[in-house]
């Protein structure tokens, strides 16, 4: 059973690190390379699409991760996924501090109501969410580890 629960706690934070890899590194440059206010309106509407899936994701990784350590104190390697844990802790801080509301004022932008700094908010949470996909990697390679 415990195997069960590392396995599917490595999924769930796996995919969880891709999507946010993928934000990072694929869907915003392509959404930067479009003509006019299609990248703008492109990162609004990904901002209210996974800003409402990923605080769920994020919180319910926090949670296997932590039913994973308590479950399996003492043993070896659970260092590893408590550190992982602590690290997931600070995305989830990083998250509630710096990117959600950027998130949430750019969720609701058009051309019409956007600020005149509007690209120099979402350079800030680009800047930000880099550091946010670091922890995460090293948060899911010390789940991986542990495992092994």
């Amino acid at each position: 059973m415990f195997n069960a629960l590392e396995v599917f706690t490595i999924v769930v934070v796996g995919v969880m690190v891709g999507v946010e890899f993928s934000v990072v590194f694929v869907i915003n440059p392509i959404l930067t390379a479009l003509p006019d206010d299609s990248g703008q309106l492109g990162r609004a509407h990904g901002g209210r699409m996974l800003g409402a899936v990923m605080p769920v994701w994020y919180i319910t990784s926090l949670v296997l991760v932590a039913v994973w350590a308590v479950a399996r104190w003492g043993h070896h390697g659970n260092g590893l996924t408590v550190t992982a844990g602590a690290l997931l802790i600070v995305s989830v801080i990083m998250s509630i501090l710096l990117l959600v509301p950027i998130n949430n004022r750019g969720k609701t932008w058009t051309p019409d109501n956007r600020p005149a700094d509007w690209k120099q908010q979402m350079n800030r949470w680009d800047r930000l969410h880099y550091v946010r996909v670091a922890v995460i990697i090293a948060a899911f390679a010390l789940l991986v580890a542990a495992l092994v």
